[in-house]
């Protein structure tokens, strides 16, 4: 990568972990050559010692390197020691985080009982009252100043005790100060980080760790790639806490939690990894191993020609510009590709995919998932189609059929510079990276009717066809492409993992016009629900409700998984909406930030909902809470009844 003004890694074309200097966690170092550690949070009460020491046993055992354990107050903090001890005389001698928000006091007794503390340095002795507040440069430097004398405390403590410590930066809880001269960006998470690391340097204590986290992939994903450009500048090298906050639950938090950190790990960096999902806890240690073992062998992959010039700007999301070729390109949102040459194609075979034909009425219902395009390969389609659905077939059979404009064929690149039989409408063109860098390519460059279909099998795959979409963009090919990739893989879960990494990270660029995996081990319908899950959690194609739910922790005061899938049940048609759904005030407001609407736990049986960031009801009793969403929700006109 020449631009050194873009560097964020070693190489986006080589596989190459990016070297972090090395800290301290108890017995567990991270960082420099050390494994990618497992990490994740208990969700008991941090007072009841017996229920912490169990839960953490099992996350243990489910893989954790490290368990952080909340310490809202002073008296969590000093529990943490029954915490450390009981689990030592279990046999038990895990690092454990202490997670600290508001308190300065707890974080410097955690700092001598444990090994590691995390603190936000939005909520750390800064002021965050979420209200817009002008500062001048003095006003600005003199807040920084009462930050330092506030903070060095902790850092002298650390130092003294040998603790770590994680600096985390969480996209919507920055402090006042950074919004008014940054506002709520990716460059305002970084420099809040950044202050109080330089604050670090300065007395000379580096046993840290940094964290960029959001639950907006976009944002996500440019913070930590910015993070990391501003460390180069400055000569440092801190290991990365990777993560997307308030991932959710089931598919959509893996998916989601996939997108984001995956496409990091791609580029060679994280150290440590936590998924953030609203389960239990031990959950969450398998997934985000499976996401780092990908990368053991990953240096091993065939070579990628390198780059001279990056046509992107790594830190900003802009769509790759693209002509409208059919219902691809230009505005259009990312078309969804089924791969049904397997299948049998009939009525009830489309009706699982949202695609349900009404005989009564002679009339398709179109699911708000329901894909664009179907590849039948050469089986031929014997049934009426309903307007939004077209089909791809091979040449060859589509050359035997080629009067009806529902129908378009899909070329090898060989099979498209031979043929003189070609669709006027719309024709498919599959290529790898070597046909892209082919003389051959410029006989597609100006054919205003071609959609290009890229495909690999490099091991780097991702970093492949980033290299492809690099190479366009340079050489001024303007045609819509869709990104194809294969997997071989029989397990739903390993392939929700692969594929969310490998397409996301590449919608999270602005490059891709269409999605498809091939995999004939899952049904067309599990491969079709994922691929609208990856566009989604990328936010280039909404399709349906989204829930920003924290994982839960100690802090948090009602049962959040029950009332998370109480209120998916009853908001989960409306499309493209989004609701916060958060334990406490610590992950309210600042941790929903891209949140329409938010249910957030404020006392013992007490919620408080949300406007954005904007108190509809304080305190209301818990029953009936959820009512009072909706009824939010109906006020505001953002309500529809179920189908």
């Amino acid at each position: 990568m020449s631009d050194t003004n873009k560097k964020y890694c070693n190489s986006l074309t080589k596989y190459d972990r990016y070297l972090t200097r090395e800290v301290k966690v108890g017995d567990i170092p991270l960082g420099a050559n050390n494994p990618i550690r497992i990490q994740s949070m208990t969700t008991t009460f941090t007072m009841d010692t017996k229920a912490t020491i169990e839960q953490t046993i099992r996350m243990v055992d489910s893989g954790c390197d490290y368990v952080r354990i909340t310490a809202p107050s002073l008296k969590e903090a000093e529990n943490l020691r029954n915490i450390k001890s009981g689990l030592q005389k279990r046999g038990y001698n895990v690092p454990l985080i202490a997670d600290i928000h508001f308190t300065p006091n707890a974080a410097e007794e955690a700092a001598r009982i444990i090994e590691k503390v995390r603190i936000n340095p939005g909520n750390y002795v800064d002021k965050k009252k979420f209200q817009q507040i002008e500062y001048t440069d003095l006003e600005y430097e003199e807040e920084i100043e009462r930050i330092r004398d506030r903070f060095s405390p902790l850092i002298k403590i650390c130092k003294e005790y040998g603790t770590a410590m994680r600096i985390g930066t969480n996209h919507g809880s920055l402090s006042d100060r950074i919004m008014s001269r940054y506002g709520d960006t990716p460059l305002g998470m970084v420099e809040s980080a950044m202050e109080f690391l330089r604050i670090c340097e300065d007395l000379n204590y580096h046993n840290i760790v940094l964290s960029m986290k959001a639950s907006n992939t976009q944002i996500m994903v440019q913070a930590y790639r910015l993070l990391v450009n501003k460390m180069i500048e400055e000569n440092m090298n801190y290991p990365l806490h990777l993560g997307v906050t308030e991932a959710g639950d089931g598919e959509d938090g893996r998916t989601k939690s996939a997108v984001g950190i995956g496409t990091l790990l791609e580029d060679g960096l994280g150290d440590t990894i936590r998924v953030s999902l609203t389960e239990e806890p031990e959950n969450e240690a398998p997934v985000a191993i499976a996401l780092a073992n990908r990368y053991k062998t990953r240096a091993e992959h065939k070579e990628i020609k390198s780059i001279n010039d990056l046509s992107y700007d790594p830190f900003n999301y802009l769509k790759l510009p693209s002509l409208p070729v059919n219902n691809f390109g230009n505005k259009n949102s990312p078309r969804v590709i089924v791969d049904l040459s397997k299948s049998e194609i009939k009525n009830s075979t489309l009706s699982k995919l949202g695609l349900t034909y009404l005989p009564d009425l002679d009339k398709w219902n179109i699911g708000d998932q329901a894909p664009d395009y179907i590849f039948v390969g050469n089986k031929s389609v014997n049934i009426n189609l309903p307007e939004s659905l077209d089909v791809i077939q091979n040449y060859s059979a589509w050359a035997e059929n080629d009067n009806n404009m529902k129908f378009h064929p899909i070329f090898t690149f060989e099979e498209y510079l031979d043929s003189t039989n070609k669709s006027s409408n719309l024709n498919f063109v599959t290529a790898t990276i070597e046909n892209v860098f082919s003389e051959n390519f410029n006989q597609l460059k100006n054919n205003k009717t071609i959609v290009l279909v890229i495909i690999t099998s490099n091991k780097h795959g991702y970093a492949e066809q980033r290299r492809i979409f690099i190479e366009l963009a340079n050489i001024g090919f303007q045609q819509p492409v869709v990104i194809q990739r294969e997997y071989e893989t029989d397990s739903y879960d390993k392939l929700t993992l692969y594929a969310s990494t490998d397409f996301g990270g590449l919608f999270l660029d602005g490059f891709g016009d269409g999605v498809w995996i091939k995999n004939y081990a899952i049904s067309p319908i599990e491969i079709n629900r994922l691929q609208f899950g990856i566009l989604q959690a990328a936010r280039v194609r909404i399709s349906k409700t989204e829930y920003i739910a924290c994982p839960s922790c100690g802090r948090t005061l009602f049962d959040l998984v029950d009332i998370t899938n109480e209120i998916r049940e009853q908001t989960g048609h409306l499309k493209g909406l989004k609701i916060g759904i958060m334990g406490c005030i610590v992950n309210g407001p600042g941790e929903m930030a891209d949140a329409d609407y938010g249910y957030v736990g404020s006392g013992v049986d007490k919620i408080t909902l949300y406007r954005g960031k904007e108190v509809v009801k304080k305190n209301i009793k818990s029953e009936g809470a959820v009512e009072g969403l909706i009824n939010i929700i109906k006020e505001d006109g953002n309500w529809v009844d179920p189908k």
